[in-house]
């Protein structure tokens, strides 16, 4: 499985994009959110209109999804041609064409290419393309699925937003690579986790690897050197801190 970072950002961080995350595996390649600055990243390494399969979208905040219609309208003008999935927790296939509108009104009925849209419910477990997809929802302040996705055995797991809450460990559990997000390098924020409750969380789900993302832009700044170095004493699993364009292959 190779996981690109094209963003590794919070919302209103000026430089780093919005966190998300290419995995390609198998001749597939998914996208973990689409925020509002990741499509001029996406579209520095994907240069087919049809390498895209899927999109997975954790919850409905705007630096997690506000630059679908700039990636949907690009796909169009390059010409794709075969459908593209939507996949995430209920509501989405209305919020995809109600952004969708808003940015580029009707525009989607021009698509030569079909949108899917699939449902993750938490508990459940979803095949499709190839991955098997389950989510469960954290502590954040709008409702948020953290994805499990697995394929032959490959085992990832993204947090999108907010601190581990109820089926989390289970679902991370020995995985070969946990992508979680840090607001803070320690304490709480309302609907946000820190380095050190991730860190926690790690070691609990004996997860291989993990990546802090989506650390607060301010915090981040005074704290990076601190911060890498904590990571790098982690004994427990191989910690980092990524930036935008590094590679994984896991």
């Amino acid at each position: 499985m190779e996981v690109t970072f094209l963003g590794v950002g919070e919302a209103c961080d000026e430089r780093y994009p919005n966190t998300s995350v290419l995995v390609r595996r198998a001749g597939r390649a998914v996208l973990l959110d689409c925020g509002f600055s990741v499509p001029g990243s996406f579209f520095t390494r994907v240069k087919s209109a049809d390498e895209l399969d899927a999109v997975w979208i954790s919850h409905f905040h705007g630096d997690h999804f506000f630059g679908l219609p700039q990636l949907l309208l690009r796909l169009f003008e390059s010409g794709r041609k075969k459908p593209l999935y939507f996949i995430g927790q209920s509501g989405i296939e209305d919020l995809v064409f109600r952004v969708m509108d808003l940015a580029y009104p009707s525009f989607s009925r021009k698509f030569e290419f079909e949108l899917r849209f699939l449902i993750v419910d938490p508990g459940q477990e979803l095949e499709a393309l190839g991955f098997k997809w389950q989510g469960a929802g954290t502590r954040h302040s709008q409702h948020n699925l953290a994805l499990g996705l697995n394929m032959d055995g490959c085992r990832l797991y993204y947090s999108g937003d907010g601190r581990p809450g109820s089926g989390n460990v289970e679902l991370a559990r020995e995985s070969e690579l946990m992508i979680h997000e840090g607001f803070l390098l320690e304490g709480q924020i309302h609907g946000h986790g820190s380095v050190q409750s991730c860190l926690a969380f790690a070691r609990e789900a004996r997860v291989k690897r993990l990546a802090v993302v989506h650390v607060q832009r301010d915090e981040r700044r005074r704290e990076e050197e601190r911060l890498k170095r904590l990571l790098e004493n982690v004994s427990y699993c191989r910690a980092f801190l990524p930036v935008p364009g590094d590679v994984l292959t896991i």
